[in-house]
């Protein structure tokens, strides 16, 4: 970014200068604030939205400390990219003519702008909010320049009132003087409305929160889509929201009013407090604290058997009005910062793993079976936007799960690349498209199980597309010809690039760290097709641009039964005996139906091999007695990791021969554990292993850093146990951190992959 002080340099004192500012500069109030900044600092001038960001020009004695406090002083939401600026003749001012004006916006055919993610109420929002004086108090949708949606109320680009979702209701006349004027901070703000204009609930406020009160599942529409809310401290409640969900045992997240409401249920770091307090309100995954309080605890069915849950705060005004109702609406702010013992189950309005609910006419259709009442509003939502998920791992944040308040904001690249599509895999699929130096990753798509499922992928794909105004000249998929995303990519006409799953893995990571050339990574995955038509997950690779050599693996595994052995444990340790020729204790174990597959592994029927990290992870979870099957994706892993206080290494527990690391004698080693010391141990020494695998590699390249992906990155023990054991050596672990480690992730490794063979000439 150009610095503008040294911009400005040997400018006579009194200069006239054209100023292009870019990045996310539209919808945020950033028009206002040069104009208030212009008057701070009393220069001529104005200001204009244009397809490029912002143009401006200033005129006067005082422009270099003005284009220092314009980036200094940013509004809450703005993000600039660069800062151009260029000496203009200054015009002839008179006394009289000391003025700096707001311009009518430019719009040609093409846009370079963008939009800005959803962000949760500012304090001057809150403030109205529960002023019993103001036109707005207690209204659920009040919002300025700086919070409230944008993402998902935006049909298309330009930013405007008209391609939103706020197009039918026309402004009063209180909304449009404020809506017109520089100095307010609702100048331009598109969502702007109040009671008199806006829209409306279906049901109060004072009902929804008397439902929660008396114990009843109640469907909310959202920001991004309805969620469903219940009494995250009724026992009651929370089973039969579990049990009507058909959930199994997979974690709900937990909304509080504030930080000190978590206190006494989560501990929380500094760096969890910031990510829960801003503008993005994610999903924080935090540690329970084992408070003993009966109105401090939880439920147990809201994260059964899990050390970590997810914790929330209001990410809009009728989240905080709940809270103030069930509160008994006390006077003020000063009450979101003391301590409450209610707590609110929050979690996605998607029923059997469809996509989140959107409309109320579906909701009273899809939720009818889950919720005993249904609270809509008038607002369409243009855009299914569920809410991100974020844990601090070694220290850092790292996204789990794009979504509302994130999107649409974009990763920046190492350079300039053509624009690419990317659309992921099958699993927690996302998609991916490339403008300048950004790439753009969706929000969370899901599991692409389902028609309903697939048709909001497309609708996603569609989208980003209009949004960003950008055509794609290749698409990216993943190497799986049977995949439903590989086969979309090959009807669009387009030129089309297949990519390895783990290499897309390790490359999306280079990619947000902006890094070029070859680098060693570790890719830690269930499951993806290998170059040579096996099943991968624990590799490591080395990486450069648009090319990969495999220089090492987990030992296979077999997977008796197939896919089944992803989704019960007690399979992979059944495989582990056998492969340890402990045979004998099969049966024993695991009685005829142990028998039954164990013959079919003796004969070699349906018992593919698969070096997947996940793999290793369900067998000790076998062995152990963690868990025999996962009601959901990765439950019996998380358990594994719940268990773990002091992670240790048990040495001589693994081997490495031609880059092959076989962890078989570390399971061997876990039969005479207890499952919490198993659980230490393997963590431990898994990580230490990996270690040992990768150096040799490391040191050959020269290099000083490692990359590390995969799905198994999100379990911060191990994550953090490879990160202090390569420090050890002298190495630094590069983490995803803006995209997920998962698949989630995945179609930014694709994009990254397929601009770098376009500079190739190598996509086809």
């Amino acid at each position: 970014m150009t610095n503008p002080a040294h911009a400005l340099d040997g400018i006579a004192a009194v200069a006239r200068a054209r100023v292009r500012v870019r990045g996310l500069v539209q919808g945020v109030g950033f028009r206002p604030f040069v104009y208030q900044l212009a008057h701070r600092y009393e220069l001529t001038g104005w200001v204009k939205n244009d397809d490029a960001g912002v143009l401006l020009e200033v005129q006067g004695a005082t422009t270099a400390p003005f284009l220092l406090a314009l980036e200094a002083e940013l509004p809450p939401l703005a993000r600039i990219d660069a800062v151009e600026v260029a000496r203009v003749a200054p015009l002839a001012v008179g006394p009289s003519d000391r003025t700096f004006e707001i311009l009518m916006s430019e719009r040609t055919a093409s846009v370079s702008t963008g939009i800005g993610p959803d962000a949760a109420p500012c304090r001057a929002c809150l403030a109205e909010l529960f002023d019993p004086a103001g036109r707005r108090y207690r209204y659920p949708f009040l919002n300025c320049t700086h919070c409230g949606p944008r993402f998902t109320i935006t049909r298309q680009l330009p930013y405007d009132r008209a391609q939103t979702s706020m197009a039918p209701f026309v402004m009063c006349e209180a909304c449009r003087r404020e809506y017109e004027d520089p100095l307010d901070r609702r100048f331009h703000a598109q969502p702007t409305a109040c009671p008199a204009c806006g829209p409306h609930l279906t049901m109060s406020v004072e009902e929804i929160a008397a439902r929660l009160r008396a114990g009843e599942i109640v469907a909310i529409k959202g920001l991004g889509g309805f969620q469903i809310a219940c009494d995250a401290t009724n026992a009651q409640a929370v089973s039969r929201l579990r049990l009507a969900k058909q959930r199994d045992g997979k974690p709900f997240a937990v909304m509080t009013a504030g930080v000190a409401s978590l206190r006494s249920r989560v501990s929380l770091d500094a760096e969890e407090t910031r990510l829960l307090e801003s503008l993005e309100r994610p999903i924080v995954i935090a540690r329970r604290n084992g408070a003993s309080d009966e109105h401090a605890c939880l439920a147990p069915g809201v994260a059964p058997e899990l050390a970590w849950v997810g914790v929330m705060l209001p990410s809009s005004p009728l989240h905080y009005l709940l809270f103030h109702e069930l509160a008994g609406r006390p006077v003020g702010l000063d009450w979101l910062d003391a301590p409450s013992d209610v707590a609110l189950v929050m979690t996605s309005a998607n029923p059997g793993g469809e996509p989140l609910v959107i409309d109320d006419a579906d909701a009273a259709r899809r939720l009818g079976g889950i919720c005993e009442a249904i609270a809509g509003h008038d607002r369409a939502v243009v855009v299914r936007c569920d809410d991100p998920v974020t844990r601090v791992v070694a220290g850092r944040p790292m996204v789990i799960r794009r979504g509302r308040g994130s999107v649409p904001n974009g990763i920046t690249l190492p350079r300039e690349v053509p624009c690419v599509l990317a659309v992921g895999a099958h699993l927690k699929n996302a998609v991916c498209l490339t403008r300048g130096d950004r790439a753009y990753l969706s929000q969370h798509v899901g599991d692409m199980d389902d028609a309903e499922t697939f048709r909001f992928f497309e609708q996603t794909v569609a989208h980003l597309r209009s949004i960003l105004d950008a055509e794609p000249v290749l698409v990216a998929h993943d190497l799986h010809p049977d995949l439903l995303s590989t086969a979309y990519a090959e009807r669009l006409g387009v030129p089309c690039l297949a990519v390895q799953h783990h290499h897309a893995h390790v490359a999306a990571v280079l990619a947000e760290h902006r890094l070029l050339g070859p680098h060693v990574g570790l890719a830690l995955d269930g499951v993806g097709l290998g170059t040579d038509g096996g099943a991968w997950g624990g590799e490591l690779l080395r990486v450069d641009g648009a090319s990969f050599e495999r220089l090492g693996h987990l030992a296979p595994l077999l997977l008796p039964g197939g896919d089944a052995a992803a989704r019960e444990p007690w399979r992979m340790a059944l495989s582990a005996l056998w492969k340890m020729g402990r045979r004998d204790e099969i049966a024993k174990r695991w009685g005829r139906k142990g028998e039954t597959l164990a013959r079919a592994l003796d004969r070699g029927v349906n018992a593919p091999a698969a070096t997947g990290c996940g793999r290793w992870f369900d067998a000790a979870c076998g062995l152990l007695g963690v868990r025999d099957r996962s009601g959901y994706e990765g439950e019996a892993p998380m358990v594994l990791e719940s268990l773990v206080r002091t992670p240790r290494v048990l040495a001589g527990t693994w081997t490495i021969d031609h880059g092959e690391l076989d962890l078989l004698p570390l399971l061997a080693a876990l039969t005479t554990m207890s499952p919490e010391e198993g659980a230490e141990a393997f963590h431990g020494t898994l990580a230490a292993a990996l270690v040992d695998l990768a150096l040799p590699a490391l040191l050959r390249e020269g290099a000083r850093a490692i990359a590390v992906g995969g799905g198994c990155a999100i379990n911060a023990v191990l994550t953090s146990e490879l990160v202090r054991g390569f420090l050890a050596h002298g190495i630094e672990v590069l983490l995803p951190r803006q995209a997920p480690p998962g698949d989630g992730g995945l179609a930014l490794g694709q994009a990254w992959i397929g601009a770098q063979a376009l500079a190739l000439g190598t996509g086809r």
